[in-house]
């Protein structure tokens, strides 16, 4: 099967080498959006944008800084990869609203409101009540809206995600996260939610991390790519893509250090037992970029007709920068 026309990676967070920039462009990846913070503030980001540009130098016949939807076609046309720039927490924007546009001005594209916890914009997935968005959250979207800075709700409770989905002027993503109905982590996203998505023009990244998967890194490749169908069904397969969540040759301290931040003296074990201290083996039908192209074979063997599987694999996302990217 011939590589469809545009493949996007909506998530990824990797030990970023020449390695792995090789990877993502042997897998034919036009663009990936990467995480650039966790937990860092303003200042501590701002020292992660130039260790990317350190990046973008070094390695530039293979990525290159992605600003706006034109960019993903630039990195098609040249072989290269377009990397945006997001942030799993509204960290760096402290308290104060006016670092929203300096942040889109740095190049950030998406940011989530929420990493688990309750956060100053609204509230986690991990936490036991749920109010949903905050006032200063509230302000915060309509700012982001303005800029044109993506509003990501990946580890959002379901409240704050269906009020950031109704407050929010201009469609918000899911980068990386699956269906409740397909598995019932505390990460994926209920019907009630995806619906909502697809009726907002909102968009989904399905997510291959294992935590996410049925049958974690047993998961086959067929039942993934039914539940891409089931979930076309509830919200459209013009909403849905891919964003895989990869975190390749990370070690372990680093998804303990995404867990507990510097918020905890204890160890949060987030979505796997008591005994979950380090990443989870990948499906092997994905083990790294190289695989992308495995998704959307498995989308055609479930049934996907080419042009649903180019809009998949790419398309949606490439129109949802074209959208979302530029300020009002």
């Amino acid at each position: 099967m011939a590589h469809p026309s545009l493949f996007i990676d909506a998530l990824q967070y990797n030990n970023w080498s020449e390695e792995v920039f090789k990877q993502i462009n042997d897998g034919g990846l036009s663009a990936v959006h990467v995480t650039i913070c966790y937990h860092e503030d303003f200042k501590e980001m701002v020292k992660n944008v130039i260790d990317w540009n350190h990046r973008f130098e070094s390695f530039s016949d293979l990525i290159f800084h992605g600003k706006s939807a034109s960019d993903v076609l630039k990195a098609q046309i040249e072989g290269r990869t377009a990397i945006f720039f997001g942030f799993q927490n509204c960290s760096p924007i402290e308290d104060d609203i006016g670092l929203v546009e300096i942040c889109h001005q740095l190049g950030v594209r998406f940011m989530q409101l929420t990493y688990n916890n309750q956060s100053l914009l609204g509230t986690g997935c991990y936490e036991e009540n749920d109010p949903g968005i905050t006032r200063m959250g509230k302000q915060v979207i309509k700012e982001m809206n303005r800029v044109g800075l993506v509003v990501d709700m990946s580890h959002s409770s379901e409240i704050s995600t269906l009020e950031a989905i109704e407050i929010s002027e201009r469609p918000i993503a899911i980068t990386h996260a699956n269906p409740t109905f397909w598995h019932p982590a505390l990460r994926n996203k209920s019907n009630k939610v995806l619906k909502a998505l697809g009726e907002s023009g909102s968009m989904l990244g399905f997510s291959v991390y294992a935590h996410h998967l049925k049958d974690g890194t047993n998961c086959s490749l067929e039942s993934f790519c039914n539940m891409v169908a089931d979930t076309a069904e509830i919200m459209g397969v013009h909403n849905i893509g891919i964003g895989t969540d990869l975190c390749q040759n990370q070690p372990d301290s680093v998804v303990e250090w995404m867990r507990n931040g510097t918020w905890t003296n204890e160890r949060d074990f987030g979505e796997g037992s008591a005994s979950f201290a380090g990443f989870p083996d990948q499906p092997k039908w994905f083990r790294d970029n190289r695989d992308f192209l495995n998704i959307a074979t498995g989308l055609k063997s479930v049934g996907f007709n080419s042009n649903d599987i180019d809009s998949i694999m790419g398309k949606n996302w490439l129109n949802f920068f074209e959208a979302s990217f530029e300020p009002l």
